[in-house]
C-alpha cells in the first residue's frame, strides 16, 4: 500500500476530528466505505448502511467543509511544528497497533521511529520508584541490550523515565507514549530526555497539538504501550495504579507479561507480587526469560526455530489440542475445550502430559502455548 495522498489525509483527519467519532465507529466507516472521503461523498442511502452509524452521525456529512478546514489547519500546524502524522491507512502505521480493536486511528509523533521494529519491550512501574526499582530497571535494560529491542514506556516520573534514560545509555531506540498532546512534554522536567530520544526514537501521542490534557488521557495511553510491547515488564507497582492497568491490558492482548518480585514489606512491590500470585505475570529473573518467551536469539546465534511436530502417533485428543495451538499460537484452556470438544477434566490431563513432554507450556491466565 502506498502512502495516502494529501487529499486522502485531509479527509481522514476531518473524519477523525468529527464529534462522537471514536476509534470503533471510525474503523467501521473505513471498513464499509473504503475511505473517509467516500463516506462524505456516498449517497445518503448507501452511507446510512454503514455499521454503527445512525442519523446523528450521518448529519456530520453536512459539516464536511468546516471539518476539512479544521483538518487543513491541523495538518499545517503539524508541518510548521515538525510533528508527523501517521494513520491506520499509512503502511508505516505500527502493525502491532493495527491488531488491536481499540487502537487509535491517528498518531502524532516527533522523531525518527522505526515502526517496523523487530523486537519491543515495554517497561512500566510506579512514579514513586525506590532505589531498588530504579536499579532493577537499569539492570534489565543493560542485560537486554544484546538483543537490541526498542524500549517503550510512558515518560512519567519513576520507573518510566528511568527506562528511557537507561535505553539511551545503552544506545537502544526508545519510544515515549504520552498522555499529553504532542508538543506538550509532561512532566516538563523530562523535556531534555524526550529530546534526546528523537534521533533514534520518538515521542508519540494520540492527542493533537493544542488539545486538552485530561486525567483520562493517561490510563487510555496505556493500551498503546501494551499493544506496542511484545513483552511488558512491571518493575515496581503499588496495589493500584497505571502500571497495573497497563499489565492488565497487555495480559488481555495475549502479550508476555513479567513482574519483578519485590520486598513483601514494600508497598511498591504489592502490585508486582499480586500479578504473579494471580498468574497474570511471570516472574522476571533475567533476560533469558524474555528471550525464551519470544524465541529471541543473540547476534551470531542460529535463530531459534520451532521444529515441525509429528502428529502421526498421537492420540486423537492430543492431535486436536496441538492442531489448535499450531493455528492459534496461544489459547485459554476454556477456549481449547470448546473448540476441540474435549471435557475440561480430560483436557487438563492431556495438557499436563504434553507439558511434561516439553511440547506445550502453561502461561498466566490459564493459557497454553506450543514450545516445539
Amino acid at each position: 500500500m502506498q502512502n495516502p495522498t494529501h487529499e486522502e489525509l485531509r479527509y481522514f483527519v476531518a473524519l477523525w476530528s468529527a464529534p462522537k467519532i471514536g476509534p470503533g465507529i471510525f474503523k467501521a466507516i473505513i471498513a464499509y466505505t473504503g475511505s473517509a472521503q467516500r463516506f462524505f461523498e456516498l449517497p445518503k442511502g448507501k452511507a446510512a448502511k454503514t455499521p454503527k452509524v445512525g442519523e446523528k452521525l450521518l448529519a456530520l456529512r453536512n459539516q464536511k467543509d468546516s471539518l476539512l478546514r479544521k483538518a487543513d489547519e491541523l495538518i499545517e500546524l503539524c508541518d510548521a511544528k515538525g510533528y508527523k502524522i501517521t494513520s491506520s491507512i499509512h503502511p508505516n502505521f505500527p502493525s502491532r497497533l493495527k491488531a488491536q480493536e481499540d487502537s487509535p486511528a491517528l498518531l502524532f509523533y516527533q522523531g525518527n521511529p522505526d515502526f517496523t521494529m523487530e523486537r519491543t519491550v515495554g517497561i512500566v512501574g510506579t512514579r514513586s520508584a525506590t532505589s531498588y526499582g530504579k536499579a532493577a530497571t537499569r539492570k534489565i535494560i543493560e542485560d537486554l541490550a544484546i538483543y537490541q529491542p526498542t524500549i517503550i514506556s510512558g515518560l512519567a516520573y519513576g520507573i518510566d523515565i528511568e527506562a528511557h534514560r537507561a535505553a539511551l545509555q545503552a544506545n537502544l531506540p526508545t519510544l515515549a507514549i504520552m498522555g499529553s498532546p504532542i508538543g506538550q512534554i509532561y512532566p516538563s522536567a523530562h523535556k531534555k530526555t524526550a529530546e534526546a530520544m528523537l534521533p533514534n526514537g520518538a515521542i508519540i501521542s494520540e492527542y493533537a497539538p493544542g488539545s486538552s490534557m485530561t486525567p483520562g488521557n493517561f490510563p487510555a495511553r496505556n493500551r498503546i504501550i501494551a499493544a506496542l510491547s511484545d513483552a511488558l515488564i512491571v518493575v515496581e507497582a503499588a496495589e493500584k495504579g497505571g502500571a497495573l492497568i497497563t499489565a492488565e491490558i497487555a495480559f488481555s492482548y495475549d502479550k508476555e507479561v513479567f513482574a519483578v518480585p519485590g520486598n513483601l514489606q514494600s508497598p511498591y512491590s504489592e502490585g508486582c507480587n499480586q500479578l504473579i500470585k494471580r498468574m497474570k505475570a511471570s516472574i522476571y529473573t533475567g533476560p533469558n526469560d524474555i528471550a525464551e518467551a519470544l524465541f529471541w536469539s543473540k547476534p551470531g546465534e542460529v535463530k531459534i526455530k520451532k521444529p515441525t511436530l509429528d502428529l502421526s502417533n498421537r492420540e486423537a485428543e492430543e492431535v486436536k489440542i496441538l492442531q489448535l495451538l499450531i493455528e492459534k499460537g496461544t489459547a485459554e484452556i476454556d477456549q481449547i475445550s470448546i473448540q476441540t470438544d474435549i471435557p475440561l477434566g480430560l483436557l487438563s490431563s492431556k495438557l499436563l502430559s504434553l507439558e511434561f513432554e516439553g511440547i506445550v507450556k502453561s502461561l498466566p491466565g490459564k493459557k497454553y502455548t506450543l514450545l516445539t
